[in-house]
């Protein structure tokens, strides 16, 4: 009965390591997984009076999940109020003209700092009139 014992002990103290040793390595893969966040890249363009003038065109490449907010800060000179864009590059708005931005061609819905930019997005800040 003392070695059918000891033969269950060793089996069980065998699982166990094995387990701890998987759940490690599962773990790894998972953190490892996090800090491997895809990146994305996108084209910014500033421009003057419906794109009359073009200022600046930049491509641009970020971690996935980043406000766009933040792509202008970290590439722009930016002045911001409440999470809107009220200068670029030293432009500022007025009682007349803004900074206003399309996203692959359409009309923003959100501001800047509501934006989650994705791969390929091409977006455009214009300084025009109100309409």
């Amino acid at each position: 009965m003392g070695k059918v014992s000891t033969l269950l002990s060793a089996l069980m103290l065998t699982m166990l390591v094995l387990a701890g040793c998987q759940s490690e390595s599962g773990g790894e893969e998972t953190a490892s997984k996090q800090e491997e966040k895809q990146e994305v890249t996108l084209q910014i363009e500033l421009s003057k009076n419906k794109g009359e003038k073009v200022i600046s065109t930049k491509d641009v490449t970020v971690e996935e999940g980043t406000m766009l907010m933040d792509v202008m800060k970290n590439n722009f000179e930016v002045e911001e109020n409440e999470g809107f864009i009220t200068g670029i590059e030293g432009i500022t708005a007025t009682d007349e003209k803004a900074w206003l931005f399309t996203i692959n061609g359409e009309s923003a819905m959100v501001g800047a700092n509501e934006y989650e930019v994705k791969q390929g997005d091409e977006i455009v800040f214009d300084f025009h009139a109100w309409e």
